[in-house]
């Protein structure tokens, strides 16, 4: 786009709403001129100051009848020796004052001559008589107050009254006490007996500074109309360093603006201020009017003049938001055609790659270069993807160039299609002539090694038939191996390879057809040779198939059919708003049931209606797609209409920077489960939109991103809480309404978690309709995949709550089990504690079960009020699941079973809230136990030795009653093995009794890292550490993803040390998923060295830790 068009753009952003602001702005302007036409006098005080301070005459601001203007002509020698012409400026001025306020208002002048004499009297009267412009409605006159002078006065008077008179009315006063008659005494000053409150100079700095103020508003507000007409008038260039040199000039002209309406605010305000004071002076009943009209007439300029600035701001704001935008416009327009190009010749050089091979090496060849580009490629496009997603924010932000910068990433998006197509057809094209190479070398050497069979076979060995007949069937079986490729002619090879036959491929087709049928012709006939020597009468052998037996299944105390019970699982997972119910006809009905020991769940729907179940599962399709179609769109709308709005400069006064450096916690790896979903998730379900079998594939292959879940749920409280706090600042309120949405940004927050918990929903309605169907199986497998992830996100939502414990809890792994039991302990060794063994109340406690350990935690009180109300769990200890034993029957209530240790030194009886729970507890327990049982049997026979502490015969320091309990119990359950009773030959085994896999005591109260020294030497090889360096290891344990910056580990991945910070933790990358991340040191020796027990195994294999690491750095 050149610079002709970009003004074009630029000259249609001249909207109505921008010269809408330019005629707010120069109506506020006519305005204020108008009321400083109300303010200004032709005259200033400046001109007739010098008279003015000489009291020649003043306002006193009093008032006569019919609010007529009172001006006093004190005694003063002064108006003697005033010339006409400035005692005429001075009456003007004086008169113009109250004339500009109320035009045609009367006058009434006050003359004092009380120490004068009537010669003074009668040249005074003639002065203002021929000086006076204003409506002289009265003049009062005190005569002198001596007799001579008075009785000289009045008959003066007397004799001049009628050539007075004529010219204004003149009324002689013989003393003050007459001029009361006239004029009430709050409006007279003190020296005529009244009790207005005047003060001379005081009038005089006041009316100087209204005259000021009003003519620097006038001043300024012309440099506001002349800025404003210039910003209208002012042409856009082309150059973006131009338009930031114009943008610079005019926000420091519009800042210069911005100080001087400031300080003029400031000297109004300090007018307004005084003026207000003199107001509050006076009594109530005797007001001061021409103070008052002064007082609002400075508010009215002030109000005017903030009414422009208001309108002067918006205007210029306008104009600062189209020079930015139109300076993002010349940016974007530079990068699209940077990028254009690049991708133009990232298009010339794909073109220039040749597709037209005849051999395997030119199809190699091709192939790598073929890589090469499509590397340089994705590159290249991941720029132009920025700008894309650029230019989609610029139009979020209301850019005025919206369809313009819409229609470059279309542009954008066509190009990257097309080079994306292309590379993928010449993929495709190398591919299949790869493949129709391989299959013609795989003829050629099938019909070499067909020869080659031929030539060997002696024709001595032919003249017995036994001789015949195994040469037969080396020719049968080497038939058998016939390559599929050569089954057709080579018309129809041609025509299935028809777009990558060249002439040199298509003679090359030929040429091994032709020797494929020698070679077959060759056989044959050997075939027939070798039939006529070998005896063929041989008697035909019946086959039958074996009836298939089904023994019977031992009864095994570990997985007993009464424990094989499905459980009812509960999340807990905030889930979406509930709604009432409306109860209709097609109303369904909805239950999640899991079960732990084969995994099935199911949702059982009462649906209405005959359709049949190929149409109701497309319907279950097309509905999980659409819902996922519309979840991109509204992560997409947060992302760019809230996070990358936080980078916005025009919102910035909005947004506290506090805010600003923590939106990492606010929206959590939102980020993360966007790009899954719109970029893998959602194609892959729509690629199913016909195919719906698929769609259990679908989960399962991306079983693993959908650990990205469990982050964002752990990270949900902090994300909650810090909403809580800010949710009402302006700047949210602000991109809500850009978005249009209805709902606050907290609701929109909750959409992963109630996506997460609609999958099973879904998935549960499909396999209802697709039994005994084409994929029903990864269906199923699918739906236990995602109700496993759900469980994994509530436990390890109850995990985060832990406090108390000393270390890092994620080094544990995955919660396997948890929840709330009623627990008892009793000691057998050391010191009793009376108040355990008194108690007859049970202490509450929260279980966590890990594969390694058990925690032992406290359910503390709810804190906050209302929604911040939030769980909590008090470490209290731990137990290693190496010392662990378990009874499953306790008398008294079947709901109890025994958790012990160390030989029974301490027990915990735990009573479980139902059956079913208890069930589910030793089913995994027994299943850890049994693990740890197996691997030490493996490490003893791998090191010829026996393990003396898996016996599994309960210890001899057992009571009588508890010997007695084991009896019964064996009674029940039949009579142990001999391999059992050979180990145990003292006591016999209870098979409702589970020891650990050895009885050493354990410090619980310190945690996992004490050793204790008297373990046995399995025990001793789990404290070697392996000395961690930069290089390259294989994983042989899982490291689960802990946190933003944390890097998902499964066992087998290949991975690689980077460098170690000053906490303690290494930057890993994960070179088998393509990912990076931190790692504490304590989980890569986890992860590097396996599980304990077979980390102790592999050491002593290998000898030392650096056997396994694959390459230095």
């Amino acid at each position: 786009m050149g610079p002709a068009s970009m003004q074009e753009e630029s000259s249609m952003a001249e909207t109505e709403e921008e010269m809408e602001s330019y005629g707010c702005l120069l109506q506020a302007g006519s305005q204020l001129e108008s009321t400083l036409q109300q303010v200004n006098v032709p005259l200033s005080m400046k001109e007739v100051r010098g008279y003015i301070e000489k009291q020649v005459a003043y306002l006193s601001g009093g008032r006569g009848e019919d609010s007529s203007v009172i001006i006093t002509l004190p005694e003063s020698s002064a108006f003697r020796d005033i010339p006409e012409e400035a005692l005429a400026k001075v009456f003007t001025y004086l008169t113009l004052i109250p004339r500009t306020r109320q035009p045609g208002v009367k006058f009434i002048i006050i003359l004092d001559r009380r120490l004068d004499t009537w010669a003074s009297i009668k040249t005074a009267l003639a002065r203002i008589a021929a000086s006076f412009p204003g409506n002289l409605h009265l003049v009062l006159v005190l005569r002198p107050t001596s007799f001579f002078h008075r009785t000289y006065t009045d008959i003066g008077f007397r004799f001049s009254q009628e050539n007075f008179m004529l010219k204004m009315p003149v009324v002689m006063l013989s003393s003050v006490t007459d001029l009361l008659k006239y004029i009430n005494e709050n409006q007279l000053t003190s020296e005529f007996g009244g009790t207005l409150d005047y003060c001379h100079s005081d009038w005089i700095v006041l009316r100087t500074a209204i005259e000021s103020f009003a003519v620097t508003v006038k001043d300024v507000a012309h440099m506001l109309q002349a800025f404003g007409t210039e910003l209208a008038e002012t042409a856009m260039p082309s150059e973006g360093d131009a338009i930031q040199s114009l943008l610079e000039c005019h926000s420091e002209k519009y800042r210069k603006l911005k100080e001087a309406i400031r300080s003029l605010s400031k000297e109004g305000q300090r007018l307004l201020s005084s003026l207000e004071t003199t107001t509050s002076t006076r009594d109530n009943d005797d007001p001061d009017w021409d103070v008052q009209l002064d007082r609002e007439t400075v508010q009215r300029l002030l109000a005017q003049l903030r009414d422009m600035e208001l309108a002067f701001d918006g205007y210029f704001e306008k104009h600062r938001l189209k020079l930015h935008q139109y300076l993002q416009l010349l940016t974007y327009e530079q990068s699209f055609q940077e990028m254009e190009s690049c991708l133009s010749r990232v298009s010339s050089q794909q073109s220039e790659l040749s597709t037209s091979v005849d051999t395997l090496a030119q199809v190699e060849q091709a192939l790598k270069q073929l890589d090469t580009l499509e590397t340089f490629a994705q590159e290249v496009m991941s720029h132009a993807q920025i700008i894309i997603l650029h230019g989609h924010q610029l139009s979020a932000g209301h850019h005025y160039a919206t369809a313009l910068i819409m229609q470059r990433c279309n542009e954008l998006r066509h190009h990257c299609d097309g080079l994306t197509a292309a590379l993928g057809s010449k993929r495709c094209h190398l591919l299949q002539a790869q493949q129709l190479l391989m299959s013609l070398d795989q003829a050629q050497t099938w019909c070499d090694d067909g020869a080659y069979l031929l030539a060997n076979q002696l024709m001595e060995n032919f003249q017995s038939k036994e001789g015949a007949q195994t040469a037969l069937k080396a020719i049968e079986s080497f038939l058998e191996g016939s390559p599929s490729v050569m089954t057709s002619g080579p018309d129809v090879l041609a025509l299935e390879y028809e777009a990558v036959i060249t002439p040199q491929l298509q003679g090359k087709i030929s040429k091994t057809f032709e020797k494929h049928a020698a070679v077959q012709q060759m056989i044959q006939n050997r075939r027939a040779g070798l039939r006529k020597l070998a005896d063929k009468h041989v008697r035909p052998i019946q086959l039958v198939a074996p009836r298939a037996e089904n023994p019977p299944r031992s009864k095994s105390p570990i997985f007993s059919p009464k424990h094989s019970d499905g459980l009812k699982f509960t999340f807990d997972l905030p889930l979406p708003g509930k709604r009432a119910s409306r109860k209709g006809p097609n109303a369904r009905k909805i239950e999640v049931i899991h079960d732990y020991q084969d995994s099935r769940s199911c949702v059982s729907y009462g649906v209405e209606g005959e359709d049949s179940p190929d149409v109701l599962k497309r319907h279950v399709i097309r509905e999980l797609i659409e819902t996922e179609r519309i979840y991109v769109e509204e992560l997409l709308s947060v992302l760019l209409g809230y996070k990358a709005e936080m980078d916005n400069p025009l919102l910035a006064a909005l947004l506290p920077p506090v805010l600003r450096a923590q939106r990492g916690v606010l929206f959590g790896n939102m980020p993360d489960i966007y790009n899954f979903h719109s970029s893998m998730f959602l194609q892959d379900l729509e690629g199913c939109l016909d195919t719906p079998e698929g769609v259990g594939v679908c989960f399962l292959a991306r079983k693993e991103n959908f650990q990205m879940y469990e982050c964002y749920c752990q990270n949900k409280p902090r994300s909650d809480a810090l909403w809580r706090q800010f949710s009402d600042r302006p700047f949210f309120q602000v991109c809500q309404k850009k978005l249009g949405h209805k709902l606050g940004l907290d609701s929109y927050l909750l959409k992963p978690v109630q996506r997460l918990t609609k999958y099973q929903l879904l998935l549960k309605e499909l396999l209802k309709h697709s039994t005994d169907c084409d994929g029903s199986s990864e269906l199923q497998g699918a739906l236990t995949a995602m109700l496993d992830l759900l469980k994994s996100v509530n436990d390890s939502m109850h995990q985060i709550a832990i406090t108390g414990y000393e270390g890092d809890i994620c080094e544990l792994g995955r919660v396997l089990m948890q929840g709330s039991f009623s627990v008892w302990i009793s000691h057998k060794k050391g010191p009793t504690r009376m108040k355990e063994l008194a108690r007859f109340k049970p202490m509450q406690r929260h279980l966590f079960l890990y594969e390694s350990v058990l925690l032992f935690c406290k359910r503390r009180e709810e804190h906050g009020d209302g929604c911040d109300k939030t769980p909590s769990y008090g470490f209290k200890h731990c137990i290693k699941m190496t010392a662990v034993g378990i009874t499953e029957n306790v008398k008294g209530d079947p709901r109890k079973f025994e958790i012990w240790y160390s030989g029974r030194e301490e027990v915990y009886v735990v009573q479980a809230s139902s059956v079913g729970v208890k069930t589910s507890w030793l089913s995994e327990l027994r299943r850890i136990l049994t693990n740890q049982q197996k691997l030490l049997r493996d490490e003893a026979h791998q090191n010829g030795q026996l393990v003396e502490h898996m016996h599994l015969s309960p210890p001899p320091c057992e009571s009588k009653q508890q010997r007695e309990s084991v009896s019964s119990e064996d009674t029940e359950s039949g009579k142990s093995s001999p391999d059992a009773q050979q180990r145990a030959p003292k006591y016999q085994l209870n098979r409702r009794s589970w020891p650990g896999a050895h009885h050493q005591s354990v410090n619980i109260c310190k945690g996992l890292d004490e050793k204790s020294g008297s373990q046995d030497k399995f025990h001793q090889s789990d404290t070697q550490l392996v000395k961690l360096s930069r290089g390259r290891y294989r994983a042989l344990a899982d490291c689960l993803q802990n946190g933003l910056d944390s890097v998902l580990i499964k066992c087998g991945d290949v991975i690689q040390l980077m460098w170690e910070d000053n906490k303690g933790r290494w930057l890993v990358k994960n070179l088998s998923r393509h990912q990076d991340g931190f790692i504490a040191s304590a989980s890569l020796q986890v992860t590097i060295r396996g599980s304990s027990r077979t980390a102790s195994s592999r050491l002593r294999e290998m000898g030392n830790a650096r056997a396994r690491k694959l390459s230095s750095p």
